[in-house]
């Protein structure tokens, strides 16, 4: 073998090590660290606001500035896992859960998959939760859900380790 081969081979080594090293240190770090939370929908917030100041009276009734029933809930808990006493208000968007950023609720739990659920209201004003093809699977009162499925007040909704409610 020639002097060159064995120098260009010496470097091809040496240069994948380091990328191995590079590697390993970014997941120790991500580990520790964990990740980087940001305060998100301000801006979405911010227009919704300027939007409905500019509708028609008439429309405005109509976008649910209404009341509410009895038994609506207005809050979603969690209850138990990493996150344990974390609650969003319900103001009628999807809540997004799983361990991706861009999540609603971002979940640090091992059998959450990146886009685990989604919790959204239907026309009706009740809320549905629907499984987004996760590996592990959601329940709700101890049932794996396969289809859309309404949920009542106060049932616990299961994603691994974390158990998530409707309330008032």
């Amino acid at each position: 073998m020639s002097e060159l081969t064995l120098t260009v081979m010496r470097l091809g080594f040496l240069a994948v090590l380091w990328l191995f090293v590079i590697v390993a240190v970014q997941v120790i770090r991500s580990d520790l660290f964990g990740t980087r939370v940001t305060q998100r929908g301000s801006r979405r917030e911010a227009g919704r606001q300027q939007a409905s100041r500019q509708a028609p009276p008439q429309q405005r009734q109509q976008s649910g500035g209404g009341r509410r029933g009895r038994n609506t809930p207005t809050k979603l808990v969690v209850t138990e896992g990493t996150l344990t006493g974390t609650t969003v208000a319900l103001q009628g968007q999807t809540i997004t859960l799983g361990r991706a950023h861009d999540s609603t609720i971002v979940l640090d739990d091992d059998y959450a998959s990146s886009r685990h659920a989604r919790i959204y209201p239907d026309r009706d004003g009740q809320w549905i939760v629907e499984d987004l093809g996760s590996t592990n699977g959601t329940y709700l009162d101890r049932t794996r859900l396969t289809t859309p499925t309404p949920i009542s007040l106060g049932a616990p909704i299961r994603i691994g380790k974390t158990v998530i409610e409707l309330r008032k």
